[in-house]
């Protein structure tokens, strides 16, 4: 089956440049997506964007050219709930992939268990909507309490603004909670301003949220400046990344989000994404719990227990 890619949208970066910063021994990216190929794992019927292919051996090879050891394969939206794509990354890694499943109502506790021998450790809720239609936020509950019974936790996706109507369900979600991409703030607001002090108190009320502070090439104004000395590509991300990153060190993960979903304007190259990481973490602990401590503990904690 063919499918015809969303006009403007921009291929993965297919040549990147080995990074710099040397990633910690048995780092983790922990968010990153396959798309199909769409001849193998078709898109779904409702997606709002068809991607272009992006598959697992594509995906390994880069981890490789990177550093990292593992990655955790999060559940891309254009493929709705049929996460065979992503399940069959998991079971092909040889133990070197975890995943981040997106789940319906009607899914059966058999297929959940089945899911969990394959590598998932989480379902994703994205509440960005110009990704997904709305589910009810009764069922989003509902498969939370189910999933609880695994050891899953839950991954959120939303914008800064949708914030404050959504903080009720958030906290009275009982799993880990996993914030993509530090609930996208606005950068060019102040890092002290209102928006993103509503985002920090949300996970200090609440020990059980953890956040990912990646994607700074969707959130920068900047853009992917060349490092220059000390000046890190998509420097204006930088403050608010650090700021999470100083504040809970031991709830934070970072992933390079290839292929980088859905992005028109550049594709950015991931050998820069992992040189952004030193501007964020900048001590050896920091980077080391980033990187290797929190994912591990997260996505494979029966490796962790001493």
């Amino acid at each position: 089956m063919r499918f015809e890619k969303t006009p403007g949208w921009l291929d993965w970066h297919a040549g990147p440049t080995k990074p710099r910063f040397r990633v910690p021994a048995g780092s983790v990216d922990a968010h990153c997506h396959v798309f199909g190929p769409g001849d193998q794992f078709p898109f779904a019927p409702e997606r709002k964007y068809t991607p272009c292919d992006a598959s697992k051996q594509q995906l390994y090879a880069l981890r490789d050219h990177l550093g990292f050891a593992r990655n955790v394969v999060v559940q891309a939206t254009c493929h709705g709930a049929d996460n065979r794509a992503m399940l069959d990354a998991c079971v092909s890694s040889g133990g070197k992939a975890r995943g981040v499943a997106t789940v319906k109502r009607s899914i059966s506790d058999a297929e959940l268990q089945a899911m969990h021998d394959a590598g998932v450790r989480g379902v994703r809720f994205n509440f960005v909507k110009r990704l997904v239609d709305f589910t009810p936020k009764d069922e989003l509950m509902e498969i939370a309490s189910r999933i609880a019974t695994l050891g899953w936790h839950v991954v959120i996706y939303f914008e800064a603004v949708d914030l404050p109507e959504l903080w009720d369900f958030f906290t009275a979600l009982r799993t880990t909670v996993v914030v993509d991409h530090m609930g996208r703030p606005n950068v060019n607001k102040p890092v002290d301003g209102p928006e993103f002090e509503l985002f920090v108190r949300f996970m200090r009320e609440h020990p059980n949220v953890w956040s990912k502070v990646s994607c700074p090439e969707r959130l920068s104004i900047a853009g992917p400046n060349a490092l220059e000395g000390q000046q890190a590509a998509y420097r204006d991300v930088v403050p608010f990344a650090k700021r999470i990153v100083d504040t809970f060190p031991d709830r934070v993960l970072w992933g390079t989000d290839w292929p980088h979903p859905n992005l028109k304007d550049h594709m950015p190259d991931d050998g820069l994404l992992v040189d952004f990481i030193p501007h964020i973490a900048t001590t050896v602990e920091l980077q080391r719990m980033l990187l290797v401590d929190n994912p591990m503990r997260l996505y494979w904690p029966e490796e962790t227990v001493s």
